[in-house]
């Protein structure tokens, strides 16, 4: 495979998502797209994750890809210097606010199931009753007295419903307290309440600053509905096969899907002047 640049690469920044994006579905990262990335910071372009993971929860993934650049962690709420193990950045979430909302969308549709993110490099993931936790790596703490969610700053606040699917759900919580908080989908039994106006393309506009990047400079990539504001922001929105129907609506392009090297098939075009 040739990587030989033919013409300037035509981006400064590469923004990526971790999960069904450039991470396969084992959480690890082909050689070929570890290759296409190097090739294409070679050539002058910066590599930036873009994540709704918090920064406990994507710390190990950007250890073990020896990444040591910056990175938007928790919807954007964070900005983190891997390199130096540092939050540079982070926003929380409004508790009496975030209260008055669930309030209001258990007075909607029936009681919740709430999972909650604390702020910091070592913020716990508590997990109240009934919300299934995904399996990972990654320890949680279980509580059951629900004052034990709001004692401490929280970057966000995770959503289930009995009968509810993630998209219904999803829709329901914002139509009823949107102008409240910022609601979004971003994985299978992930939706989530964020300080409103938060996004990804808030957390990744602020890094591409100290980058010297703007977002006719950008290129971005992601699976799931809470990169739409990534991809409104960014120049080209580059949706993986296997994203949501949400996101696919609005890119700029569809590439191959996280398991067959999606993001490598765009940048190795890219690279070829193509």
């Amino acid at each position: 495979m040739s990587t030989a640049v033919e013409r300037p690469f035509p981006y400064k920044l590469i923004a990526t998502d971790l999960d069904g994006t450039l991470l396969r579905s084992d959480e690890s990262v082909s050689q070929r797209t570890r290759d296409a990335v190097a090739a294409a910071t070679a050539a002058g372009a910066a590599h930036i994750v873009v994540t709704g993971r918090a920064v406990p929860w994507t710390r190990h993934i950007l250890d073990d890809l020896g990444y040591e650049g910056l990175a938007v962690c928790g919807q954007g709420a964070q900005v983190y210097h891997a390199g130096e193990h540092r939050l540079l950045t982070s926003v929380t979430l409004d508790r009496q606010l975030a209260g008055l909302a669930l309030s209001k969308v258990e007075a909607e549709i029936g009681p919740l199931a709430l999972a909650a993110s604390r702020d910091g490099i070592d913020g716990e993931v508590l997990v109240g009753p009934g919300y299934q936790v995904q399996e990972g790596p990654l320890p949680v703490r279980f509580f059951e007295d629900p004052a034990e969610l709001w004692s401490a700053p929280l970057n966000k606040v995770y959503l289930q419903h009995p009968e509810y699917d993630d998209d219904a759900l999803a829709a329901i919580t914002r139509q009823v307290v949107g102008s409240l908080v910022d609601v979004v989908m971003a994985g299978a039994g992930v939706v989530e309440l964020l300080p409103l106006g938060l996004s990804k393309a808030t957390g990744l506009s602020l890094a591409a600053r100290r980058l010297g990047c703007k977002a006719a400079d950008t290129i971005a990539f992601g699976d799931m509905p809470n990169d739409i504001p990534m991809f409104g922001w960014a120049e080209h929105g580059v949706a993986m096969a296997n994203a949501h129907d949400e996101l696919k609506a609005v890119a700029h392009e569809i590439t191959a899907s996280n398991e067959d090297d999606g993001i490598a098939v765009v940048l190795e075009e890219l690279l070829q002047g193509r």
